[in-house]
């Protein structure tokens, strides 16, 4: 069995920001679909291979993605564990916001307690 333990504070803002770009969702979504090279994926974007480097960069940098040298050529691909991880610090967050969500229904749902009401009458 696999211990995973909470993410840090550096570790969540690594992850939001690496997930902050439209460029490094698609390059991520990709590298879940498969291993691609570097040079590859560069190719479906309208900016420079220097670019592209540095959005792989920051999904490394944030445990997203792995790369790893294959003679001339560096292959990436999604890191299932850091994914399943991310996934999981969501759904905590989901879940504190579905039970505040809850919450406030319950009151709103409620009857009105008539005892409880102020009336003013007027001069």
């Amino acid at each position: 069995m696999v211990v995973q333990r909470d993410l840090t504070d550096d570790e969540i803002d690594r992850l939001f920001h690496a997930l902050a770009a439209a460029t490094r969702r698609d390059i991520l979504r990709r590298t879940i679909e498969s291993e691609h090279s570097v040079s590859v994926l560069a190719r479906d974007y309208d900016m420079s291979f220097a670019a592209v480097q540095k959005h792989v960069a920051v999904l490394e940098e944030a445990g997203l993605i792995i790369k790893r040298a294959e003679g001339r050529e560096r292959l990436v691909r999604a890191d299932p564990t850091m994914i399943a991880r991310a996934r999981a610090l969501l759904a905590r967050y989901e879940d504190l916001w579905r039970a505040r969500i809850q919450r406030l229904d319950d009151l709103l749902a409620e009857p009105a307690d008539p005892s409880a009401s102020i009336t003013t009458k007027g001069n």
